[in-house]
């Protein structure tokens, strides 16, 4: 696993990763690593993993390593534009916070759905993250933001997210316009499969609910953070 040489480069996956979606398949109630790669990692119990797919649960408070600018500070205090992707990184210690996150990754598409729930436990809505296909080793899932979302609402309207975004990361040239319009595409066909209703929004994961009992996940051992 090599470093990134410059803000915007990223490194290849690790070697002995595989796709996921075959066999041997982790057990409910296991703790694995959702990692965006090369930075951010996601302690998460696993729900269900078969050939459909990973289903996995993030937990309120769980302790977690995100990408942050180099002086500590969120991405996000970089204004939509070039910066916000060629400005060094640092990686940040911080929990989860909020209510918690179902991620549900269907095998070989490039996103996963995530489901929102209000503090009283009213489900809130599915949040489609565009990334790359999910691969694994024995012990994480890895993936890549592809920055673009679709946001999924309870009447099943849908809304594009950061498009403005994505943009930027072209000008940056973290993205070339070719794998942007393949990021559009993406979103197109999301779209299209929440207008036919399709698996996994029709699988009724909104009324889900985590085994009380589930301890909160840890970060892998050695886990290193520069803010």
């Amino acid at each position: 696993m090599s470093a990134p040489t410059s803000p915007g480069e990223v490194p290849d996956l690790p070697e002995d990763s595989r796709p996921s979606g075959g066999p041997p398949y982790w057990q409910p109630g296991r703790q694995v690593w959702w990692r965006y790669w090369p930075r951010a990692v996601r302690p998460m119990t696993v729900v269900r993993d078969d050939a459909d797919g990973l289903v996995a649960w993030l937990a309120p408070e769980t302790p977690v390593l995100r990408s942050v600018l180099a002086d500590g500070r969120d991405l996000r205090a970089i204004p939509v534009g070039p910066a916000r992707f060629t400005m060094p990184r640092a990686v940040r210690r911080d929990v989860w916070r909020g209510t918690g996150i179902l991620k549900v990754a269907p095998t070989g598409v490039p996103w996963s759905v995530w489901l929102f729930w209000d503090a009283d436990g009213t489900f809130r809505n599915w949040y489609v993250n565009l990334e790359q296909v999910h691969v694994r080793d024995d012990h994480s899932v890895y993936t890549r933001d592809h920055v673009l979302d679709v946001v999924v609402h309870p009447d099943r309207t849908v809304a594009r997210k950061d498009e403005d975004e994505l943009a930027a990361a072209v000008d940056a040239g973290r993205f070339s316009a070719d794998q942007a319009a393949s990021f559009e595409a993406h979103a197109h066909e999301v779209e299209r499969l929440v207008a036919r209703w399709g698996r996994p929004f029709c699988d009724g994961w909104e009324d889900w609910r985590p085994d009380p009992g589930w301890p909160v996940g840890t970060l892998p051992p050695g886990s290193a953070a520069t803010f």
